[in-house]
């Protein structure tokens, strides 16, 4: 992740002077920007692990989200004014999927945050992001890590202790997930060599 300034900002700003509002009033901001703490972090490329992940990811948790839930990619969640990043994956309410021109979520709306480590996004990825996932009190997080050359993902799952605003470990997944939380959850890790 880079820090990223808009490209038509009317004035110089300090770096972490951001708002929620300043990342959902486009065109100013380039699409796939997250706010942290007020600054602006563009996100990194991505690689075909991680592409591939999210796809996997998303097509096991459409086939078995319960009614009323809904997968998205990449889409905003908002926790207060200073952030909103953008999880690579997360189960929302079918209700807070307004419109096809959304451009955000808002935290309370979240039931799974799901992030699929980069190598130039691990400190986000493993640390600051839960926190204020866990904060923000959204009660399931994931976080899927590549094991190696020719490996499959490895998820790492975790569920909020509401009493701390702390994740706990639920479980760490290799070739099949198992999980009866948030809802049952079936999908074969191994699939990503067939996509």
């Amino acid at each position: 992740m880079t820090t990223s300034t808009p490209r038509h900002s009317p004035a110089r700003r300090a770096p972490d002077s951001y708002t929620t509002h300043d990342l959902l009033a486009p065109p100013d901001i380039p699409a796939h920007v997250e706010l942290i703490d007020g600054c602006l972090l563009s996100q990194g490329r991505q690689t075909a692990f991680h592409s591939l992940v999210i796809d996997l990811l998303r097509a096991g948790l459409c086939r078995t989200a319960p009614p009323g839930l809904t997968a998205r990619c990449r889409m905003t969640v908002v926790i207060d004014k200073r952030n909103a990043p953008e999880p690579d994956l997360v189960i929302v309410q079918a209700a807070a999927a307004r419109s096809r021109d959304q451009l955000s979520f808002h935290a309370r709306d979240v039931l799974l945050a799901v992030e699929v480590v980069l190598p130039q996004s691990q400190a986000l990825d493993r640390d600051t992001k839960p926190r204020k996932y866990a904060d923000a009190g959204i009660p399931h997080f994931w976080r899927v890590e590549n094991d190696g050359p020719g490996m499959y993902p490895v998820v790492h799952a975790f569920g909020l202790d509401p009493a701390t605003r702390t994740y706990h470990p639920v479980g760490t997944f290799r070739e099949q997930l198992e999980l009866d939380v948030p809802f049952g959850i079936s999908i074969d890790l191994t699939e990503i060599d067939r996509l």
